[in-house]
């Protein structure tokens, strides 16, 4: 009945949709519905979601005059709807479970912003900063105050938990995320410590584990291209992992399911986990397989 941004930018409709995992799959915590391009929306470029195609920003960054159209100050007014849509959730969970707010990090944001579309390798947007580094340093700062803003109006809101989902941190070398990622990231932890519970997920920069661990998040987001082993000893003791179970794998036999969830849990069981998928769900996963997993590590846990 509804388009995406109209789901998202309905409060009662987000809250539903959240709300949704919690009763028919039985997760320990309810994650916001919502999107992280809601940012940019907010510091004034057009964002489109279009079926089959994914998201579209038909006026990209691509020089200064572009910079200097985007909008900070009222940022977090313009995203009040996801504020409503939280106090509306927290009511409906009435203490059940958590619940989990987000936002994309800047490096990520920047991809979309610059690129103007989805891709699988972002050249466009790495181009941008290779080529005026400066002017990626300026796009970067400001999408960063403005995502601190956004991300304290929901803890104000009643969010207990906030990711930060460095989507494309991956098609960065360690060298050129610790450059162009790792800094803003930092800075958003910064602002928050002592707020409210942190958690970073950046895809595939299984290789910057160590240097994530030591912004003083409360933990990291792992995908199922790293072994649990490997990220421990990468990110320390001191940290909670979360993840890692490849979202395929839901696709599964019931039995093969199983034995995989069983497989991940030990490998994870010397350490502090949340267990959960290595990325996001993927739309043709049968509701009760996803029931299934859940089952699965509560069981596997004693619950």
């Amino acid at each position: 009945k509804y388009s995406f941004f109209e789901r998202c930018q309905t409060p009662e409709l987000a809250a539903a949709i959240t709300i949704q995992p919690v009763e028919q799959i039985g997760v320990d915590a309810a994650i916001l519905f919502s999107d992280i391009l809601v940012v940019p929306q907010a510091m004034g470029m057009e964002v489109q979601m279009v079926e089959g195609t994914g998201p579209i920003l038909p006026v990209p960054i691509r020089n200064q005059g572009d910079l200097n159209r985007l909008q900070g100050a009222e940022v977090r007014e313009r995203l009040c709807y996801v504020y409503e849509a939280i106090r509306l959730t927290k009511k409906m969970l009435n203490g059940r479970v958590p619940l989990i707010g987000f936002a994309g990090a800047p490096w990520t944001l920047l991809c979309y912003m610059v690129q103007g579309r989805g891709s699988k390798t972002f050249d466009e947007a790495k181009t941008f900063c290779y080529c005026y580094p400066e002017l990626a340093r300026r796009l970067l700062e400001s999408i960063t105050i403005a995502t601190i803003a956004y991300l304290e109006g929901q803890v104000e809101a009643g969010v207990d938990v906030v990711q930060i989902f460095d989507s494309w941190g991956g098609l960065l070398g360690k060298h050129d995320f610790e450059q162009w990622s790792l800094p803003y990231i930092q800075q958003i932890i910064r602002a928050l410590k002592g707020k409210v519970l942190t958690i970073i997920f950046a895809k595939g920069a299984w290789q910057s584990l160590g240097i994530l661990a030591a912004t003083g998040a409360d933990g990291l987001g792992i995908d199922w291209c790293v072994e649990p082993k490997t990220a421990r000893q990468l990110a320390g003791d001191g940290i909670t992992l979360q993840g890692n179970f490849d979202p395929a794998k839901l696709l599964s036999p019931i039995e093969t399911m199983s034995q995989e969830v069983k497989m991940m849990m030990k490998h994870f069981a010397n350490g502090s986990h949340i267990a959960n998928l290595g990325h996001g769900i993927l739309p043709n996963t049968p509701v009760s397989h996803a029931r299934a997993f859940v089952e699965m590590v509560k069981r596997y846990q004693g619950v």
